[in-house]
């Protein structure tokens, strides 16, 4: 309940501050990452303007009854805990199978070196989210690649 008070209230500034339609909804309010280490640090990237965006399964939405974000849409990016810390804006979507994916689109993500370091750190992360969402991660799975700016902190 905190939590989303915290949102509501860090969203209505947003829309008060940037002369919006108060009746303006966001895509989601969201962590990236599995864990509380991973979402702490890959919101520490966003801030630092390093992630530019971020990859997805398009099995997880699927399975989670969730609709693909779309251009323009606004997400809040919060640490672990649900505390705001940025509101991001879609500029771009791209769906490619996860054998697909280029160094170059990748790299916009700002969290490896390498392509190889991508494909065996998300593949990691995809297994154990089909493992806890009932699908089985395979190099044919198409990604969902989001590009996003940081429009407020």
């Amino acid at each position: 309940m905190i939590r989303e008070m915290a949102i509501q209230k860090y969203w209505g500034r947003y829309l008060l501050v940037n002369n919006m339609n108060p009746k303006t909804k966001y895509y989601e309010a969201m962590y990236f990452g599995l864990t509380e280490e991973l979402a702490n640090s890959l919101l520490e990237l966003v801030l630092s303007g390093q992630k530019k965006a971020t990859a997805s399964s398009l099995w997880a939405f699927e399975a989670e009854g969730n609709s693909l974000p779309k251009v323009g849409d606004l997400s809040i990016v919060t640490d672990w805990d649900g505390v705001p810390h940025c509101i991001m804006k879609t500029t771009a979507i791209t769906i490619l199978p996860f054998k697909e994916m280029t160094f170059d689109i990748c790299i916009r993500e700002g969290e490896d070196e390498s392509l190889e370091s991508w494909r065996e750190s998300h593949g990691k992360h995809f297994a154990m989210e089909g493992e806890a969402l009932g699908y089985e991660f395979s190099e044919e799975m198409p990604v969902v690649f989001e590009d996003f700016e940081i429009v407020w902190k």
